[in-house]
């Protein structure tokens, strides 16, 4: 925004900066928008502004937001003149705020939702959500645009799209290593809503914890040396080095490695092919490598110790035929 001096500038100061010119430089850093507001706060005159908007340097977008010489804005564009006609505090939310965030396509819908504490109307092009519970927490700013944040957003989101379309989403969420604490206190914060929202989040949530790894890789790895010592199987050597690489744990005996994946250490292509090429490096070697997740180690506890049992198992060797 400019700064006072500009103010003074224009009401006849000297160096006196064109109107034109500020113009043009708040809408560069708001993907071409403008509010009214902004503009007379920089120091334009309500006559300044309605002159450029009868000669459409100023495009009427919604009542006070413009956009500034044409209409065809990017898809950011549209959501900050939103954001900006839902008045001061106003956010993106809920479709859109999960698409600014990469948590669902943008879609096709024509209203764009935006929530706000403040007295804003729905319009034939807004969906204005009303809520009383916005803190610091809840919001964010992504690519110059006021937008809910992820953890809020998800809770938004549970209330109006399909059981599917929010596990999509909260898996999109899980790949880029979203706390689960922030959902869980925005859910607690919004508990007074109506509708099904909060009840298919938590069914998600529930089933992400069952399939899912804990927060910390060592929580794992300490879940799996306890199943071990519970079932009188022999404690590994952990993060070790084996055939040049390093393991969760390994029996070097015995020829033996686990890996441990959590959802956090394998949240990108690289780090998955990084770990096929590994795996298939130690089975050339002669080793047998097993992996097991979360769900393994907690909920299919039985299975993983039987494939622990015949994997330590002396391994009957077969005289080579001449």
């Amino acid at each position: 925004m400019p700064d006072a001096r500009r103010v003074d500038h224009l009401r006849g100061g000297e160096n006196v900066t064109h109107p034109d010119e500020l113009l043009r430089e708040l809408a560069a850093r708001q993907h071409g928008v403008v509010a009214r507001r902004q503009l007379l706060a920089a120091g334009l005159t309500a006559r300044m502004i309605e002159r450029r908007a009868a000669g459409r340097q100023l495009v009427t977008l919604h009542r006070g937001v413009y956009a500034v010489g044409h209409a065809r804005l990017r898809r950011e564009g549209h959501w900050l003149a939103a954001v900006l006609a839902a008045g001061p505090g106003a956010l993106l939310s809920h479709r859109d705020a999960a698409a600014l965030h990469g948590l669902r396509p943008p879609g096709d819908r024509q209203r764009i939702e935006v929530t706000t504490t403040g007295r804003a109307t729905s319009t034939p092009r807004i969906d204005v959500h009303a809520t009383s519970t916005l803190d610091a927490r809840d919001k964010a700013t992504v690519a110059g645009i006021p937008t809910t944040s992820i953890a809020r957003t998800l809770v938004d989101l549970a209330a109006v799209v399909t059981p599917r379309e929010l596990r999509k989403a909260l898996a999109e969420a899980e790949r880029r290593r979203l706390d689960v604490t922030g959902i869980e206190r925005a859910m607690a914060a919004t508990v007074r809503r109506n509708g099904r929202g909060h009840a298919e989040l938590r069914r998600a949530l529930d089933e992400l914890r069952t399939i899912g790894a804990p927060v910390t890789r060592s929580e794992l790895e300490d879940r799996f040396l306890a199943l071990l010592d519970a079932h009188d199987l022999p404690r590994p050597a952990t993060n070790a080095s084996v055939e040049g690489m390093e393991v969760d744990a390994c029996w070097p005996d015995r020829r033996v490695a686990v890996e441990l994946d959590g959802w956090r250490d394998h949240g990108t292509r690289r780090a998955f092919q990084e770990d096929r090429q590994r795996g298939n490096d130690l089975t050339a070697a002669g080793w047998m490598l097993l992996r097991f997740t979360w769900a393994d180690v907690t909920h299919g506890a039985d299975g993983t110790v039987e494939r622990m049992r015949r994997a330590l198992a002396p391994r009957r060797r077969y005289p080579q035929t001449p």
